[in-house]
C-alpha cells in the first residue's frame, strides 16, 4: 500500500503544520457557485479543515465532510460548533465508505483530493464518486495542478484536462467548464473548474 493511502501520512502533515493546500478559509470559487446551486445534499471528499463544509452548511445545504486525518475531522467538528451549523463528519478512507452513502448526494465537491490520491487509484476515485452521487448529481471539481507532470511525483500529483475528461468520460456529461476568475492567485491558470453530471 502506498504511504498516501494511510491516514498517518496526512495526519503527520497536519501535526507538522505543513498543509500547503490549506487556504485557511473558504474557496472563493465554491462560495460564488453556492449562490446559484439549488439546495441539496453536499459531500466534500478529503474535506481538510472544513472551511467549505461550514460555508455550504451556512447557506442551507445538508453537508457531509469526509477525511481520514483525525486533525482534519476534529477541526471540522469544532468549526461547526463555533459557527452553530450542523455538518455530518465522517472519519474514513473515502475508498471504504459504507453502503449508506450510495446514491445519496446531489453534489460532490472536489478540491485537491483527486491530486492527493495515488494516480493509480484515479479510476477507482471515479467509480467511488459516481456510486455516492444521486442520478443527475454533480461532481463540482477544481482540477489541479494542471502545470505539473505526473512523473514529477507527488502529492500533489499533476494531471491534465485530457486525463480528467478521459477518466470521467463514461456515464458523465460536462455541465460547465472554465478557468475561474475567482481562483486564488497561486492557482490561477493552474486549476480548471469542470462540473460533471452523473448521467
Amino acid at each position: 500500500m502506498n504511504e498516501v493511502d494511510q491516514s498517518k501520512f496526512w495526519e503527520d502533515i497536519y501535526l507538522e503544520n505543513d498543509a500547503g493546500w490549506d487556504l485557511e478559509g473558504v474557496t472563493p470559487v465554491f462560495e460564488i457557485l453556492s449562490k446559484s446551486l439549488p439546495k441539496g445534499k453536499v459531500c466534500i471528499v478529503g474535506c481538510g479543515r472544513g472551511y467549505d463544509a461550514i460555508m455550504f452548511a451556512q447557506k442551507g445545504f445538508e453537508v457531509t465532510a469526509i477525511d481520514f486525518a483525525p486533525t482534519a475531522i476534529n477541526s471540522v467538528k469544532s468549526l461547526a460548533i463555533k459557527s452553530k451549523v450542523k455538518v455530518n463528519t465522517v472519519k474514513a478512507d473515502i475508498f471504504s465508505l459504507k453502503a449508506e452513502h450510495l446514491n445519496t448526494y446531489d453534489y460532490i465537491i472536489e478540491q485537491t483530493c483527486f491530486c492527493a490520491i495515488h494516480p493509480s487509484r484515479r479510476k477507482e476515485y471515479e467509480k467511488l464518486v459516481k456510486s455516492i452521487l444521486k442520478p443527475d448529481g454533480q461532481l463540482i471539481g477544481l482540477w489541479f495542478p494542471l502545470d505539473k507532470k505526473l512523473d514529477e511525483g507527488g502529492p500533489a500529483w499533476g494531471t491534465t484536462l485530457e486525463e480528467v475528461k478521459s477518466i470521467f468520460n463514461s456515464g458523465w456529461s460536462i455541465v460547465k467548464e472554465e478557468f475561474p476568475k475567482h481562483s486564488i492567485e497561486p492557482r490561477k491558470g493552474r486549476e480548471k473548474l469542470i462540473i460533471f453530471r452523473k448521467c
